[in-house]
C-alpha cells in the first residue's frame, strides 16, 4: 500500500504508531482499507487524527483504522480536517463505526462543529476498530467469489486485470443460450462505498438459493452479470472514490483509457458483446440519509417506455421494502454532455434500457432509523435481496 501523507513519513524508521508517547496505546492503518494519518497521541482523550485523501487523488473522506491499549479508557478522536474534507456535510448528524472483531459494528457518539469531528468511545477491550463505513474486506470478496463458484447456476469468469495487477472478476448466473434478457448490476466504483458489494452479497445469496421464487423466475428469463467490485485496487488501499490511477470510474463511460481506467473499460467491453436490458449501478451517499435511485429521466435520448420501466421498477421496489423510498433524492437535473460520463447515463443511453444508479446512505436511513448500528452491512444486503422484485417487475 503506498505510504499515507504526513509529516513524520520522511523519518526513515518512523511511522504513525511512533508519535505516540504513551507505549501502551498505539493508532495503526497498515492493512486492508485501512486510511488515517496520526498527528498526535500524548493523550487518549485529545487523540488528534487527520483524514488522508486517496493514493492517487485529492478526494477525502474514508477512515480505517485500529486503536490499541486503551481498555477502559474515556478516548476522544478527534478529526482535525473533518471540515475539509470532500463531503462535509456528511458529517452533519454522522456516527462512526466501531468493531472489536470486525464482524459486528455498531455506532459510538459523534459529534461535528463544521470544522472538526470527534469520536467519543471507552473500549471495553484492548483492540477496536473504526471506520467511515463497515468495511467489506478483499478476504470476503474472494471468498463471495468461491460462494458463487461452488453454486451449479453461476460461473465466475475473469475480465482482466486492474492498474496494479489484481482481478477484476465478472459473476454470471444464469445460462445466456436460454435466457433471452441481461441483466448487468456493479458495485463500488467508488471503493469507499462499501454497501454497495454488501448490497450485491445479499442479491447474489437470494438469487443463487434454489427454492426462491423469485430467483427461479428471473432466471427462466434473464441472464445476470454482476461485478460485486469495480474497483479492487482503491479497495485494497482505502480511497473513498479512485482507483490506482486516480481516476473516478464513474467519470469514465464514455472514452474508458485501458492504462488508467481498464475496469471500466473491460466491463464496458463485455457489456457491448452481451447487450443489456437492466442496468443498475450501486452506491453510497455521503449526505442524503434515505435509499434512493437516479435514473435516465434527463437524458434527450430517453425513450417512453424506459420512463414507463423506471417508474415501474420505483414501485415494485416500494413494495419490495420499507427500507426504500422515493420521496428524497438527486433532483432530474438539465442534461448536458458530462452526464453520458456516468455509467448508468452511458447505459441507458447506449442500450435503450431500463438503467438506474442506487444510493445508500452512509448515516443511516431516516425512515427507519436503528440507533445502534445505523445504516449498515446487513441492511444493505437485505436491501439487495429485495432488488430481485422490481427486477422481476420490470422484465
Amino acid at each position: 500500500m503506498t505510504a499515507r501523507k504526513g509529516p513524520w513519513l520522511a523519518i526513515p524508521g518512523y511511522n504513525a504508531a511512533n508519535l505516540s508517547r504513551n507505549p501502551k496505546v498505539k493508532i495503526s492503518s497498515s492493512f486492508d482499507s485501512g486510511a488515517i494519518d496520526l498527528i498526535a497521541l500524548d493523550d487518549p482523550q485529545d487523540i488528534r487524527l487527520r483524514i488522508p485523501s486517496d493514493s492517487h487523488a485529492d478526494f477525502t473522506q474514508w477512515f480505517h483504522f485500529r486503536l490499541q491499549g486503551a481498555a477502559g479508557q474515556a478516548c476522544r478522536l478527534v478529526f482535525e480536517n473533518a471540515g475539509a474534507c470532500t463531503y462535509a456535510e456528511g458529517w452533519r448528524d454522522y456516527r462512526a463505526v466501531a468493531s472489536y472483531d470486525r464482524q459486528h459494528w455498531f455506532r459510538v457518539p459523534t459529534d461535528y462543529d463544521g470544522q472538526v469531528m470527534a469520536v467519543h468511545l471507552t473500549p471495553e477491550r484492548d483492540s477496536v476498530y473504526l471506520a467511515y463505513f463497515e468495511p467489506y474486506s478483499w478476504e470476503r470478496h474472494l471468498s463471495l467469489l468461491g460462494a458463487a463458484e461452488s453454486s451449479p447456476r453461476a460461473r465466475v469468469l475473469d475480465l482482466g486485470n486492474t492498474v496494479e495487477g489484481r482481478d477484476l472478476n465478472l459473476v454470471q448466473v444464469g445460462d445466456p443460450e436460454v435466457a433471452r434478457r441481461r441483466v448487468w448490476v456493479i458495485g463500488r466504483q467508488h471503493p469507499g462505498e462499501t454497501m454497495a458489494e454488501w448490497f450485491i452479497e445479499g442479491m447474489l445469496e437470494r438469487l443463487l438459493d434454489r427454492d426462491d421464487p423469485f430467483a427461479r423466475r428471473l432466471l427462466e428469463r434473464a441472464v445476470f452479470y454482476v461485478v460485486p467490485n469495480m474497483n479492487p485496487d482503491g479497495s485494497v488501499r482505502g480511497n473513498l472514490r479512485t482507483n490506482a490511477a486516480g481516476a473516478n470510474l464513474n467519470r469514465e463511460w464514455m472514452e474508458p483509457s485501458i492504462r488508467t481506467s481498464p475496469e471500466v473499460f473491460l466491463v464496458r467491453q463485455r457489456m457491448l458483446e452481451t447487450g443489456v436490458d437492466v442496468f443498475i449501478d450501486v452506491h453510497g451517499d455521503e449526505v442524503i440519509p434515505y435509499n434512493f435511485i437516479s435514473g435516465c429521466e434527463m437524458l434527450p435520448s430517453v425513450t417512453d417506455l424506459q420512463r414507463a420501466g423506471q417508474e415501474r421498477f420505483i414501485a415494485a421496489y416500494l413494495t419490495a421494502s420499507p427500507d426504500f423510498q422515493d420521496r428524497y433524492g438527486y433532483a432530474a437535473n438539465r442534461y448536458d454532455q458530462d452526464a453520458l460520463k456516468l455509467a448508468s447515463k452511458y447505459v441507458g443511453h447506449q442500450f435503450g434500457c431500463i438503467s438506474v444508479t442506487l444510493e445508500m446512505p452512509f448515516k443511516d436511513n431516516a425512515d427507519l432509523p436503528d440507533l445502534e448500528v445505523g445504516w449498515n452491512g446487513a441492511r444493505s444486503a437485505r436491501l439487495g435481496a429485495a432488488a430481485l422484485q422490481p427486477i422481476l417487475e420490470v422484465l
